[in-house]
């Protein structure tokens, strides 16, 4: 079972990739650890990608792709996969559904959270992020996920870890940016969710992440089932 998995930040994708994948036995891949393994290693990808990493640019589609497929065609990926985190536009996701095709790996589904923007907003500012796995999931608006107290401060509420904000999850300016991306249906994001739409092969599951955790997760098991 191979699947992409989309949605904007707040929209709890990750949470989501992580139970799928957990349900599933299949290797939940994000593209940024795809970089850190390539940089890190001195592969010749990774060689290129840092160059246009130091100079501030994005690194290009030729040497993105190859680096996610070199990663799909790893021992670990051969049960299946949950690719998060890329495509981030139409062209990506064009480029990428054409080197599937090209190596012969398919692409079973595309799971597409649905989310309001300004909910989107609101989610992003509101949560915490737990020292020990970035998937548990604590929100300081949302009860059944609200973390705990403990000697005076705000926990984990699954493990008791510290928790702490990111920088750009409290600047509006950056929520914005992000989610200009993700929001466009030109040549965005939702863009490239709305090419895989109109393709054949994959099935497309789209299900309203305003939700609780478990009633979108039972909503995406329904249809993977």
């Amino acid at each position: 079972m191979n699947i992409l998995i989309f949605g904007p930040n707040g929209s709890g994708k990750g949470t989501q990739g992580a139970k799928v994948q957990e349900k599933y036995n299949i290797s939940h891949i994000e593209s940024g650890a795809i970089f850190r393994k390539n940089i890190g290693g001195g592969t010749e990808l990774g060689k290129q990608a840092k160059e246009y990493i130091d100079r501030g640019d994005l690194v290009p589609d030729d040497i993105t792709i190859p680096m996610i497929l070199d990663r799909l065609k790893e021992d670990d990926c051969k049960k299946g996969w949950l690719l998060d985190g890329f495509p981030r536009n139409k062209v990506q996701g064009e480029t990428l559904a054409k080197a599937l095709k090209d190596a012969g790996i398919e692409l079973n589904y595309v799971i597409e959270i649905l989310l309001d923007r300004q909910v989107a907003k609101e989610r992003i500012m509101g949560r915490r992020l737990c020292a020990n796995d970035n998937n548990h999931p604590n929100h300081i608006a949302f009860e059944a996920i609200k973390p705990v107290e403990k000697d005076g401060k705000l926990v984990c509420r699954v493990c008791g870890g510290e928790l702490s904000t990111r920088a750009d999850d409290q600047d509006e300016d950056a929520i914005g940016k992000r989610h200009n991306i993700y929001y466009d249906e030109n040549t965005g994001t939702m863009a490239a969710v709305n090419y895989f739409k109109s393709i054949d092969g994959p099935k497309v599951i789209s299900v309203d992440g305003s939700s609780s955790i478990q009633e979108v997760l039972a909503a995406i098991m329904k249809e993977l089932d």
